[in-house]
């Protein structure tokens, strides 16, 4: 009798969800539905949580964030943050179970120590914060990302191949997304104002979506060559090359186009093999003579009058216009807002995450455009580092700027003692596609998003690992 019981639990529970389910449906609830896949989710995070991580990779470039659908103001995207929020859970049970969770020698590598560095003092600002449950959000938002695409990483790239399945996963995600905008696109003859909305609801606007472009571009150039790769594989990252290079030029994004240039004029430098020591050093020059000829490199740009527009080579123009270019005002007033707002609080800032909230009351007058609001619309403070500046104080800014330079110090060397290779071409393309992303975040910042997050904290993972793997002794050595 018992055992007849047991076979018919499982039809029986499945006829009890569908009817209850139907019943609930005609009376216009419909969030039972998701129940299936709920459990399904929850399975594969306790069985399989590697393919979780890679699917939350694929999935990425297609998540939807709920605040754009007017979904009661949820800033929350679907169905990529609530399986993050799951691993980091999972991770932080496995960290008190398991002494060797992570391997010891990624807790003591620089790279992570200026990360743990930046949460830490994150935590701190949150409790002077001007808006506590704002920083509070911010900060559990950081962690999920940097649990799951920067130390869950670390296990998972133990195996160079998923490194290869990381950079797939996410092209092909992401060239999908791409040709839909494209196709979209073409009904307005890729004119430069749908160029700002087309790619919704995938992508909040044109700079996220070009900066993402950007992050891509060196992979999948890199692997049109790549020794180990099939015929058929090549020819598909030639196509997807293809598809990135039309999505580029097509979203008009400006900021994007820098980033690309300045990777490649990096990767030249690389070429060339010259030591990480004179690159920053040229670098920190260019910065002192830049600053000391402000006001004449300001009167030069202020003589730009070029506008944004359908013309891709007055579009490129526009990039140094000033003086009538709306979004590059918008620009300027976002970033003197940020510095009036770190004058008054210097050390721990506003609170992670409450520029878009605090801003108002920071703009002058005169710098005060067509686009500007009093609401955080169109874009947050427009910087990777003066928003920190604003939101976390001094620190938050040096923060950013160690975990910069700490990143490219380590790749740059780890790119020149590596013989030409696989592994060298892999470490290219994760540093060149975060090069694209520093430069980038001069001008917009994306890192509360999980589609910058996502390969911003998984290439730095990569660089990471293969770092530990070809440690610079035995390099020398051999």
């Amino acid at each position: 009798m018992g055992r007849a019981i047991r076979s018919w639990w499982v039809p029986a529970v499945c006829v009890a969800f569908v009817l209850v389910n139907a019943l609930l449906t005609a009376h216009e609830f419909y969030w039972l539905n998701l129940l299936p896949l709920a459990l399904l989710a929850a399975w594969a995070l306790l069985v399989t949580p590697d393919k979780v991580l890679l699917f939350i990779v694929f999935a990425t470039p297609l998540s939807i964030n709920l605040e754009q659908l007017d979904l009661g103001g949820i800033g929350i995207s679907l169905p990529t943050e609530p399986l993050m929020v799951a691993l980091m859970a999972l991770f932080i049970l496995k960290l008190t179970l398991e002494r060797d969770a992570i391997d010891p020698r990624v807790w003591r590598h620089p790279v992570t120590l200026v990360i743990l560095a930046q949460l830490a003092w994150m935590a701190i600002c949150v409790a002077p914060s001007s808006m506590v449950l704002v920083s509070g959000k911010y900060l559990l938002a950081r962690l999920w990302f940097v649990s799951t695409m920067y130390f869950l990483a670390t296990r998972l790239f133990a195996d160079k191949r998923n490194m290869h399945r990381f950079f797939w996963l996410y092209l092909g995600g992401l060239c999908i997304v791409v040709c839909y905008t494209l196709i979209r696109h073409a009904g307005y003859r890729f004119a430069e104002d749908p160029a700002h909305w087309v790619m919704e609801p995938f992508f909040k606007d044109h700079t996220s979506y070009g900066a993402i472009l950007a992050f891509f571009l060196p992979f999948a150039l890199t692997a049109v060559s790549m020794p180990t790769y099939s015929f058929a594989r090549k020819t598909a990252a030639f196509f997807a090359l293809s598809i990135l290079l039309a999505g580029i030029l097509f979203s008009y994004t400006r900021a994007a186009w820098v980033g690309v240039a300045v990777a490649a004029g990096v990767f030249a430098i690389l070429r060339m093999r010259i030591p990480a020591w004179a690159i920053f050093s040229v670098a920190a020059m260019a910065g002192i003579v830049a600053y000391a000829n402000m006001e004449q490199l300001t009167i030069a740009l202020e003589s730009n009058r070029t506008e944004s527009n359908d013309d891709l080579a007055q579009h490129v123009s526009s990039i140094s216009n000033i003086s009538s270019d709306a979004s590059n005002l918008e620009r300027i007033n976002r970033w003197n807002s940020a510095l009036r707002m770190f004058e008054q609080r210097p050390i721990t800032g506003w609170g992670p995450g409450t520029y878009m909230f605090q801003y108002a009351p920071f703009q002058a007058a005169r710098d005060r455009t067509i686009i500007s609001t009093n609401f955080g619309l169109n874009g947050n403070s427009h910087s990777e580092y003066l928003g920190p500046l604003a939101e976390q104080g001094v620190p938050g800014l040096l923060l950013v700027i160690a975990l910069v330079g700490v990143v490219s110090l380590t790749a740059i060397r780890l790119w020149s003692r590596l013989p030409p290779g696989v592994e060298r071409r892999i470490v290219g393309a994760a540093f060149l596609g975060l090069v694209t992303y520093f430069v980038h975040g001069a001008l917009n910042n994306y890192l509360d998003l999980d589609k910058a997050s996502v390969p911003f904290w998984g290439f730095t993972a990569m660089i990471v690992m293969l770092d530990l793997e070809f440690p610079r002794l035995k390099e020398l050595e051999g």
